[in-house]
């Protein structure tokens, strides 16, 4: 998993609530198990009308934010049923970080496990942040996870809080098999073990 250490780049406003996994990525592209090629189809029924020709006003059509890096979105972000799609999409479509006032649980744990920063934040500091992100290419964010900062465009900075486990499994780039590696050899040794004690198995 590539490590998150910093990030600057221009951040993209959803004022939207309860934006559920279906919206981010729907149910006909589920059939893969790739993580890659799945940014096409982030918030497809929203980009795209009857016809595949794109939505000209939804944010992530317009010139200003096709290369977002950031989503600052509504309370609620990430509802509904529990697909890792949704994560793979937006990280394959460049995003690696989503600032809302909350997520729904599974959506904000499975971002930790596929390299995408989730923050939380107070309404009046989303409010903010989003009046930021209206600004487009003109408004440049920058996100320090060593120092749980957001750093806007007219010099602010805002704090954040994020668990330390979580922090420094993205500071090193370590998902639940990155981890795992981490014990290869204390695996190996009690395979060993085992292979000798019990030759049946």
């Amino acid at each position: 998993m590539e490590k998150f250490t910093k990030l600057t780049g221009v951040a993209a406003p959803l004022a939207m609530i309860n934006v559920d996994t279906d919206m981010i990525i729907p149910k006909q592209f589920l059939k893969t198990i790739e993580r890659t090629g799945l940014g096409k189809h982030l918030f497809h029924e929203m980009r795209y009308d009857e016809t595949g020709a794109e939505i000209e006003d939804f944010v992530l059509n317009r010139q200003a934010w096709r290369t977002a890096k950031i989503l600052v979105a509504g309370d609620n972000f990430g509802c509904g049923s529990s697909r890792e799609h949704a994560p793979w999409a937006i990280a394959d479509f460049g995003i690696r970080c989503v600032i809302a006032p909350d997520f729904a649980d599974i959506f904000y744990n499975n971002c930790f496990k596929n390299g995408i920063l989730p923050i939380r934040l107070p309404q009046e500091q989303i409010d903010l942040l989003m009046d930021d992100a209206q600004r487009g290419a003109n408004a440049v964010i920058s996100i320090d996870l060593e120092k749980q900062e957001i750093s806007g465009p007219d010099g602010g900075q805002v704090s954040f809080e994020i668990d330390p486990f979580r922090k420094h499994c993205l500071l090193e780039g370590l998902d639940d098999i990155g981890l795992t590696l981490q014990k290869s050899e204390a695996i190996e040794d009690y395979e060993e073990k085992t292979s000798q004690n019990h030759p049946w198995l």
